[in-house]
């Protein structure tokens, strides 16, 4: 295309025109004849496990090592860890409740008993009063830009030089799952997915099944 629009772009287009003429013009359009391209398929970015421990035991600073762990541990959305109040964890049964994420929805994820114990210490020696994670006026949630910091001064002290962004710890926790044997359709439901193929995706970055494929050239 002449202006060098992605694939998206145009397809949200063409899903513009068919419901402006089933809607507004009361016509079907014959959607065949308008070319809708392909979308290119991009894998997701995903650490080791030896990579994400090395990321969450970087800050010594109690409540920038909690919020990197919890992302990780139950595959949150910056926005969806930032709007978590105290009330939202269930620790009676191990459980966070994300409430209105994407697309209006709650949704339960498990709590590990490990992260568990991790925010009862935060707690204790934060006090957060109306969000879980707070800045250092009481009662406003914590910054989305101050957070990408956090992990940024991780990578720096690990000396990790991949472009990692908080949505590679989610990435990486659906990629985990995986790997230890969590059906696909579990994964769905944790990450709040639409659509299965959404989740499928992770099949392709898994490297359990690969990395156990003997190369040929090590036959010779």
């Amino acid at each position: 295309m002449a202006n060098n629009f992605s694939a998206s772009f145009q397809n949200q287009v063409v899903k513009s025109i068919k419901l402006f003429y089933k809607t507004i013009e009361n016509n079907k359009i014959e959607i065949d004849l308008i070319h809708c391209p392909k979308r290119a398929r991009v894998l997701p970015n995903v650490l080791s496990k030896e990579e994400v421990k090395e990321i969450l035991h970087a800050h010594v600073n109690m409540k920038h090592r909690t919020m990197l762990s919890l992302i990780y541990s139950c595959g949150l959305r910056c926005n969806e860890l930032l709007k978590l109040k105290p009330l939202d964890i269930d620790s009676k049964r191990n459980l966070i409740i994300i409430k209105q994420a994407k697309e209006k929805k709650d949704r339960i994820v498990p709590l590990s008993p490990k992260i568990l114990e991790m925010l009862r210490n935060y707690y204790n020696a934060f006090k957060p009063i109306h969000y879980l994670f707070e800045r250092q006026n009481a009662g406003k949630p914590y910054d989305a830009r101050s957070l990408q910091l956090v992990l940024k001064q991780a990578l720096k002290k690990v000396k990790n030089q991949k472009p990692v962004t908080l949505h590679w710890l989610r990435h990486s926790y659906a990629t985990h799952l995986l790997e230890n044997g969590t059906d696909l359709r579990y994964i769905q439901e944790l990450l709040e997915h639409s659509h299965s193929t959404t989740t499928e995706i992770y099949t392709h970055v898994s490297t359990k099944s690969i990395q156990n494929i003997t190369s040929p050239f090590d036959t010779l």
